[in-house]
């Protein structure tokens, strides 16, 4: 869940026009020979509380606007562009953009529910399509049928502040490979005085399942098998055991329950949180969005690195879109968000509007050519120190990735009342915890 990015909440999109969403494909929108025009629109225009971004997007709708006569670009700021909570709803009532952002725990739904448009035959308006990762193209094409352009491919890894790390008396350089390490570094650091989180952890708002999710892989456990939970194992039972005892014998993990998203971001940008669960982005929104010091922050492998928590995002067409704004939006999803040097991927302009740039956040063109210009020019205009995060670069070439779960937002939801509740009651009683959210994970997962 990007899903973070994602993820994660202000107010549905606006409501679309037919000519907007693709309607009934009437005369103004079917094609922009001989002067007729194509109107489309896109999510994600960054919000107007991110000036510098939301003008240089509005600068790229009038650069692409130029470079296709005829094409018109509507943009909606709904941020984050991906709202669980209003999702299902929006594209149920046809109120979706042409161009719609989808995490890849939705892929499936989406798809079977024919609220995405089968783009096989227009593949070739991206240009690099084929430079994309094979198997984070496999997630959007189903039956041999394409329906998305991956957007964002990324793993978990763990955060630190290595401030912290050095006023605790800990090697920023030397960051903790296993559980064991994380809880000794926490206690370390939240002996530093009143105020200080050793280890940041969420315990609702469905993002409390999903940091139990990326622990249960690290430790080698499973969410899901056979189509049944696979939760209440040893390996879940260690993910519970350990924030208990890290809540109530160490106090190293804090007394809040943080259940927002973007809550632990923020205690990891006040500077007194040392560790969390994160992907690369975490470090730049930490930066950017919260303030934190640049140089403080650090990324490295999920620790004991069985696997890791694989997630992403991909842009879809409205099915209402006729071909010309397939056509138009796919032009657009290429220019804006795949292409070296080019919209999201401005570095240089990225840099001098303040942004975070030097973190390896997205690995989905991998080592492609688009994948090898993309990292040269995120380098040469990095303003993050870069070497903080080669030890997660390192830790990734041996990580198995592990997808979502199916149902994974419903399993989350469920498996939040045992971290909330491991963070909140002493007493709590780890096997029990897991054994009821078994029951409702498999009623759940028998109606998938």
């Amino acid at each position: 869940m990007k899903a973070r990015n994602l993820a994660i909440l202000l107010t549905t999109g606006l409501a679309f026009t037919a000519t907007a969403c693709g309607g009934d494909g009437g005369d103004s929108s079917d094609d922009n020979a001989g002067g007729k025009s194509v109107d489309i629109t896109v999510a994600c225009q960054p919000a107007k509380t991110a000036p510098k971004q939301r003008a240089a997007w509005d600068a790229d709708v009038k650069t692409f606007e130029k470079a296709h006569p005829g094409v018109k670009v509507k943009s909606t700021d709904q941020q984050p562009c991906f709202d669980p909570k209003t999702f299902a709803a929006k594209l149920a009532g046809g109120q979706m953009e042409t161009v719609f952002l989808v995490p890849v725990t939705n892929y499936n739904d989406v798809i079977a529910k024919k609220q995405a448009k089968d783009i096989t035959a227009f593949t070739g308006q991206v240009k690099n399509f084929g430079d994309i990762k094979q198997d984070v193209r496999d997630m959007v094409t189903k039956e041999g049928k394409v329906y998305g352009i991956p957007n964002v491919s990324y793993s978990v890894g763990l955060v630190y502040n290595r401030a912290l790390f050095k006023e605790a008396g800990l090697d920023p350089d030397q960051p903790p490979k296993t559980w064991d390490e994380v809880r000794t570094a926490a206690d370390k650091i939240a002996g530093l005085g009143d105020g200080y989180v050793g280890f940041g952890e969420y315990g609702g708002g469905v993002v409390g399942g999903w940091h139990f999710a990326q622990s249960i892989f690290s430790r080698g456990g499973e969410m899901v098998v056979d189509g049944k939970a696979a939760f209440n194992s040893p390996e879940g039972k260690a993910v519970l055991q350990n924030l208990k005892d890290m809540r109530w014998k160490d106090d190293s993990v804090g007394s809040k329950v943080l259940i927002g998203w973007e809550t632990l971001m923020q205690q990891m940008g006040a500077g007194k949180t040392g560790m969390m669960l994160g992907a690369p982005d975490v470090v730049t929104d930490v930066v950017q969005k919260f303030q934190g010091k640049p140089d403080n922050y650090g990324i490295t492998g999920i620790p004991d690195g069985k696997a890791s928590l694989s997630g992403g995002e991909a842009y879809m067409i409205n099915p209402k879109a006729n071909e010309a704004q397939t056509k138009a939006a796919l032009d657009w999803i290429d220019f804006q968000f795949n292409t070296p040097g080019k919209g999201r991927f401005d570095y240089a302009r990225g840099k001098a509007n303040g942004e975070a740039v030097g973190v390896p956040n997205n690995d989905y063109m991998g080592d492609s050519p688009t994948g090898q210009k993309l990292a040269e020019l995120r380098a040469a205009s990095a303003v993050l120190p870069t070497e903080y995060y080669q030890p997660y670069l390192d830790a990734g070439k041996s990580v198995e990735l592990k997808l979502e779960p199916v149902k994974a937002q419903e399993l989350y939801a469920v498996l939040d009342v045992p971290m909330s509740a491991v963070l909140t009651r002493k007493n709590a009683d780890v096997d029990k915890l897991l054994k009821d959210a078994e029951t409702k994970a498999n009623a759940i997962l028998a109606n998938s």
